[in-house]
C-alpha cells in the first residue's frame, strides 16, 4: 500500500490503470476517502486513475496544525511530482472540487483539464461552518450524520442498502480531520480568481444535491470561461457513488478531446 511522506505526515494514495497515456487525479469529498471514486475508476479502464486520501481522511495522517484548501492543492502537486506526472486532468467532488480549482489556479501548466463535481468556488458561510464545528465538538460525527447523509443522497438511494457502507465510512472518519477540513472550507473563497482560469472544465451537478444545490454549482460554472455544465438527474451530492457509470461516461467523453 503506497504512501507519500509529506511534512505534515503520510498521504495514502492509489495508482491504477495504464501508464503513458491520459492521467486523472481524483480528490474526494468531506467525510469520505478514496474509495468513493472506485465505481468511476473501474469504469475508466483506458485511463491512469490516481486517487488519494486528503489530510485527516481515510488512511492518511491528520496534521496537528490547521490547513487550507491551498495546502491541500499543494499536496496534489507533490503527489504528481512523486509519481513523475507532468500534466493531468484533476477531478474533485465537493471540497475535492475546491482543491481541484486551487490546483488549476496555482499551477495551470500542470492541469490538462478540470472536472468539478458538485462543488462551488465558495461553499457555505463562515457562520454555517462554525455551527457545524460546534456540533461536532459536542457530539462527534454521529450527532450530525443523519443530516449529512440527507444532504449527500437522494431519498431512494439513502434508504436503500447501497447507502449503508457509505454511512459507515462517514461515521469512521477521523473527527479532527473532519473538523480541520471544515475549518479550511470556512476560509475558502475562489470566486474572484475563477474568471482568470483558462483550463478546459467540465462541471457536474446532481439534481437532488442538498449540499451544493444545482443553482450554486451553475453559478460557479458560469464564471469559469468555457466551462460545460452537466446535470445528473436523480443524483445527489456524490454522483461518483450513486451514479458512477453516468459519471464515468461524462468523464470519458470529456477526456477524449483533451491532449495527453
Amino acid at each position: 500500500m503506497p504512501c507519500l511522506l509529506r511534512p505534515w505526515g503520510h498521504m495514502n494514495y492509489r495508482d491504477s490503470g495504464p501508464h503513458g497515456g491520459m492521467t486523472i487525479l481524483f480528490a474526494n469529498s468531506l467525510g469520505t476517502d478514496l474509495r468513493m471514486w472506485e465505481g468511476v475508476t473501474t469504469a475508466l479502464p483506458g485511463l491512469r486513475c490516481i486517487s488519494f486520501d486528503k489530510r485527516g481522511h481515510g488512511l492518511s495522517a491528520t496534521p496537528a496544525q490547521p490547513w487550507t484548501v491551498e495546502d491541500l492543492a499543494q499536496d496534489v502537486i507533490a503527489l504528481m511530482d512523486h509519481l513523475g506526472i507532468g500534466r493531468a486532468i484533476v477531478a474533485g467532488c465537493s471540497v475535492g472540487g475546491l482543491i481541484a480549482q486551487a490546483v488549476a489556479l496555482a499551477h495551470p501548466d500542470r492541469v490538462s483539464g478540470l472536472i468539478l463535481s458538485n462543488t462551488a468556488a465558495k461553499i457555505g458561510t463562515a457562520e454555517m461552518w462554525a455551527t457545524r464545528i460546534a456540533a461536532l465538538r459536542t457530539g462527534g460525527i454521529a450527532a450530525i450524520s443523519g443530516a449529512i447523509l440527507e444532504r449527500w443522497f437522494a431519498p431512494d438511494f439513502l434508504h436503500s442498502p447501497d447507502s449503508l457502507p457509505w454511512q459507515t465510512m462517514l461515521l469512521r472518519c477521523d473527527l479532527d480531520g473532519y473538523i480541520g477540513t471544515c475549518e479550511a472550507l470556512a476560509k475558502a473563497d475562489l470566486r474572484a480568481q475563477l474568471p482568470a482560469l483558462r483550463v478546459p472544465t467540465l462541471v457536474l451537478a446532481g439534481s437532488e444535491d442538498q449540499a451544493t444545490p444545482l443553482a450554486l454549482v451553475a453559478q460557479t460554472a458560469a464564471i469559469i470561461p468555457g466551462a460545460r455544465l452537466e446535470t445528473l438527474i436523480g443524483s445527489g451530492h456524490i454522483p461518483a457513488i450513486d451514479a458512477p457509470q453516468k459519471t464515468a461516461a461524462l468523464i470519458q467523453s470529456f477526456a477524449k478531446d483533451l491532449p495527453t
